[in-house]
């Protein structure tokens, strides 16, 4: 680890930015991060892992189905009185090399300075056997049809389209930035991945929340 990540990690920027009451306010659990938790698991069973790390594991409710679906989930977050398995940093993460088949974070890199956001990644490469499934927001504006057609179904359409500027982004207390404000496009993220040594094998936005942006990906060799 580098100086400045341990000084990252020693400053106020890695301390919890929430209470533990947040994920439990009732306006919360809305009908999109529903959908976007139906996502999260979908995406990671679809892999059938032996092991998985969530990072940042919010009210804990993705943890909680896994295992009860028989799943081996270990948890790691930054607030201890989320009650992780493991505490820790993303840029630091306290566990072995290759050590999970999969790692997930969900919302969760959006919340270190960008600058940081390739460490993380590499933390991400190096503990995971084989995938890690991510999402982030992106303020890009989204577009939303939905027609229902006879003897086939919904037929659901997300059109995103570029403003002419970017919107700069200003710190909120939580996010040091987001896909698609002014400095982070996502052609910008996608290269961080593969530098990172990941192939990206899926990328959408969930239709009922476009502010989630999903990664699907799969650990490759280091450049």
């Amino acid at each position: 680890m580098t100086r400045a990540e341990e000084s990252y990690i020693q400053s106020n920027h890695q301390l919890p930015q929430v209470e533990p009451e947040h994920y439990f306010h009732p306006g919360y659990p809305s009908k999109g991060r529903f959908i976007s938790w139906w996502h999260q698991i979908n995406e990671i069973v679809n892999f059938m892992p032996s092991s998985i790390l969530e990072i940042g594991i919010g009210p804990g409710l993705v943890a909680y189905y896994l295992r009860r679906m028989g799943f081996k989930v270990t948890t790691m977050d930054i607030d201890k009185r989320l009650g992780p398995e493991v505490v820790g940093s993303v840029l630091a993460i306290p566990c072995s090399d290759n050590a999970f088949d999969l790692v997930a974070a969900f919302q969760v890199l959006e919340h270190i300075p960008y600058e940081y956001f390739s460490e993380a990644l590499c933390e991400i490469h190096r503990v995971t056997k084989r995938y890690a499934v991510l999402s982030l927001p992106d303020c890009a504006r989204a577009y939303r049809f939905e027609v229902q057609i006879p003897k086939i179904g919904d037929l659901k359409i997300l059109i995103t389209l570029p403003r002419l500027k970017a919107p700069a982004h200003r710190f909120d207390s939580q996010h040091y930035w987001e896909i698609s404000k002014a400095g982070y496009p996502l052609r910008r993220v996608l290269e961080d991945f593969r530098r990172s040594g990941f192939r990206v094998v899926k990328c959408y936005r969930v239709f009922e929340i476009p502010y989630h942006r999903f990664f699907v990906l799969v650990k490759g060799e280091q450049k």
